[in-house]
């Protein structure tokens, strides 16, 4: 119900509504109603209350909490069940957990901030209270497992679209995971599995984005290579807007993917690549090697031809775009 009160107060932003239109549309007392207010208040909502005039929304916080992203949802699954927190070690342990107790498809893991959250190779990961969104989703496809790779380029090219959608700003994909913006990184993407030999149980992805960090806040040791969408913009953006935005690209994405396969979604992410055409540098866990990026395989994997005119397929690996 608060929900509905808040989206209502929301639609009129300006207006009064009164408290008997109120009470008809929810069909709740005027005690209940006076009951939300005081909570929507308390989670930093100025609305303002008239005698013989009702209520009106003043302003709303810049909050990751389930009330203020559902109501900007234009989603079917994707998102519809929100677990909002404060603060979390990490979005992926408390995803993990809910796929282990059969959640949705689709449920939404989100935090204000994180405490011990890694990228990959277990590398930490900053998330700091207040300036970032930070989140997982629970996915169930029907794939086969050596398919799942896929979904990480998917979801890079889902949050590309939604970075410029709500801010106007061109981003690109570093391979396998990375999201930059004017050469320095600006999102990244943890996919992990839930499987079993031979079926996938559950694809969980986290997303940590720098959105409203100042040039101050970035850590020392990633200053020269990360940046956030309100340097890049000169901007506080609203996080709730961009998670909103990236559940909708997300959701029709996976909607395609699941239909007609990796083709368009291996032709979008070529289109937003990085590195495609240049020469990189690649560590592996077998060794380094160096050559020009010729673009990806039906499966996701990094095609690299070496000085010697052979082809790599790379797997896992961290890249390197030297400066020329």
């Amino acid at each position: 119900m608060r929900q509905q009160l808040l989206e209502m107060l929301m639609n009129h932003q300006g207006e009064f509504l009164s408290g008997q239109q109120i009470s008809d549309q929810l069909n709740c007392s005027r005690t209940a109603i006076w009951k939300h207010i005081a909570e929507l208040r308390k989670q930093g909502y100025q609305v303002e209350a008239a005698p013989k005039k009702g209520y009106r929304i003043l302003s709303s916080p810049d909050a990751v909490t389930a009330d203020e992203i559902s109501i900007r949802l234009k989603t079917e699954k994707f998102g519809r069940q929100i677990v909002s927190k404060e603060s979390v070690s990490s979005t992926q342990e408390i995803a993990h957990k809910l796929s282990h107790e059969k959640c949705e498809e689709g449920t939404l893991v989100v935090a204000d901030e994180q405490t011990g959250a890694r990228g990959r190779m277990g590398r930490p990961w900053q998330s700091p209270k207040g300036s970032g969104i930070w989140m997982s989703l629970i996915l169930r496809p029907e794939i086969p497992l050596q398919r799942a790779p896929q979904l990480t380029l998917l979801t890079a090219v889902a949050v590309v679209k939604a970075i410029h959608k709500v801010t106007g700003l061109n981003a690109e994909i570093k391979w396998p995971n990375d999201i930059l913006i004017n050469g320095k990184k600006v999102v990244g993407i943890l996919t992990e599995l839930q499987a079993e030999a031979d079926r996938i149980n559950s694809v969980i992805i986290g997303i940590g984005m720098n959105v409203n960090l100042s040039s101050d806040e970035l850590p020392d040791e990633i200053r020269g290579i990360a940046t956030s969408l309100q340097i890049e913009t000169g901007q506080a953006i609203r996080r709730a807007d961009l998670i909103a935005a990236v559940m909708k690209e997300m959701e029709l994405l996976y909607k395609q993917y699941l239909q007609e396969g990796f083709h368009l979604i291996k032709l979008l992410w070529e289109s937003y690549a990085l590195s495609l055409g240049k020469r990189i540098k690649v560590r592996t866990i077998s060794g380094e090697f160096e050559g020009f990026a010729k673009g990806i395989t039906d499966e996701g994997v990094l095609l690299l031809e070496d000085d010697e005119n052979q082809i790599h397929q790379i797997y896992s690996a961290d890249i390197e775009i030297p400066r020329s």
